[in-house]
C-alpha cells in the first residue's frame, strides 16, 4: 500500500522573532517564559495564586555543527506539556537563541545535521496524547526553520527514529502506540527532505532504517542532569573527560492566574449607585402598600 502525505509547511524565519540573547558565563540560564491565562486552560491546568504550577524545562537532545550546538526539548508543568523548545548557539556555547516559533503542547526529542546547512528537529503534541508527529526543517543552518506536519491533523503516533542519509532522502518510523497491535509501526519514506513521504511498511515489530547508525544520539555531546537536579548541562567529550558547554535552569517559572485589580468606584458611579438605591426604596414603599382586590 502506497500512500502519498503531503506536509503542512509553515515558514518561520529566525529574523522575524527578534529576542534577547542569554548568555552563559558559568551560571545556569532561564529560558524565558511568562505563563498566561490561555497556557493554564490550554492544559488544563489548577493552579492558583496561593498554589501556583511550577514550569520546568526538559531538554532531551544536543548535535553540534561546526561551532554551531542545537538543543531541543520542552516546556512542562507535573501534569501537562506546555511548548516545544529549540535552542541553538551559533558560538560553541557562550550565547543562545530560539530560532523556531514553540508549538503548544508539544516536544522536541530527536536532531539531526546531515551537513552544515540541512538539519531537522523532530517532535509530536504530547498533550493530551502523543500525536500529530511534525518537523522543523532547515536548509541554511538553522538560520531559518520550517514547520512540516506529518500525516493528516489528528493522527496519533509519535516518531519513534528518523534519520536522512542525504540532503534529501530520509526514512521515519511513527510508532502510533500499543493499542494499534498489528500495525502498530508504520515506515515511511521520503526522497525530498522531508517535503513528503510515502508509507513503506506497517508492523506489530519495530522496523529498522536502512543505513542509520545504532544510536540516535551524537556520540560526543550529551544532555546530562546536575547532581541536585536543578539544572540540565549540555556537555561535549574531551577524550575520557566531558565539560560544560553550557547550562540550563529546570525551573523557569510558575503559572498563576492574574491577580484581579479592584478599582474605587468614581464619583459618577458612586451619585448612579445612590439614585439606584433610592428609585428601588420608593418602589418597595409602593410595592408595599396592600392592594384590595375588587367584589365581583
Amino acid at each position: 500500500m502506497r500512500l502519498s502525505l503531503v506536509l503542512a509547511i509553515c515558514a518561520f524565519s529566525a529574523a522575524g522573532q527578534e529576542k534577547s540573547l542569554l548568555r552563559f558565563t558559568g551560571e545556569p540560564l532561564r529560558v524565558p517564559y511568562a505563563c498566561t491565562a490561555e497556557d493554564i486552560q490550554a492544559a488544563g491546568l489548577s493552579c492558583t495564586r496561593e498554589e501556583p504550577c511550577a514550569v520546568y524545562l526538559e531538554l532531551t537532545a544536543a548535535i553540534p555543527n561546526g561551532r554551531k550546538i542545537t538543543v531541543a526539548g520542552n516546556l512542562h508543568t507535573e501534569s501537562a506539556t506546555l511548548f516545544s523548545v529549540l535552542l541553538q548557539s551559533d558560538d560553541g556555547g557562550e550565547t543562545w537563541k530560539e530560532p523556531a516559533k514553540r508549538i503548544r503542547a508539544a516536544s522536541l526529542d530527536q536532531l539531526e545535521f546531515y551537513d552544515f546547512q540541512n538539519g531537522w528537529a523532530a517532535g509530536e503534541i504530547l498533550y493530551p496524547l502523543p500525536r500529530d508527529p511534525f518537523f522543523f526543517i532547515t536548509s541554511d543552518g538553522g538560520q531559518s526553520w520550517q514547520q512540516a506536519a506529518v500525516g493528516e491533523e489528528g493522527s496519533a503516533g509519535s516518531i519513534q527514529r528518523f534519520w536522512f542519509d542525504s540532503p534529501t532522502h530520509g526514512e521515519l518510523i511513527v510508532d502510533h502506540g500499543k493499542g494499534s497491535e498489528s500495525d502498530r509501526y508504520s515506515l515511511y519514506e521520503s526522497e525530498n527532505s522531508g517535503g513528503s513521504w510515502n508509507i513503506r511498511a506497517t508492523s506489530g515489530k519495530l522496523p529498522l532504517i536502512r543505513r542509520a547508525p545504532v544510536g540516535a544520539e551524537h556520540p560526543d555531546w550529551r544532555i546530562q542532569s546536575a547532581k541536585d537536579g536543578s539544572a540540565f548541562h549540555v556537555e561535549k567529550r574531551l577524550g575520557d573527560n566531558w565539560t560544560t558547554a553550557a547550562a540550563f535552569l529546570v525551573h523557569v517559572s510558575d503559572c498563576k492566574p492574574p491577580e484581579v485589580e479592584l478599582k474605587e468606584p468614581t464619583p459618577d458611579t458612586e451619585k448612579e449607585q445612590k439614585d439606584f438605591v433610592e428609585e428601588m426604596i420608593l418602589k418597595g414603599t409602593d410595592a408595599a402598600k396592600p392592594v384590595k382586590k375588587k367584589k365581583p
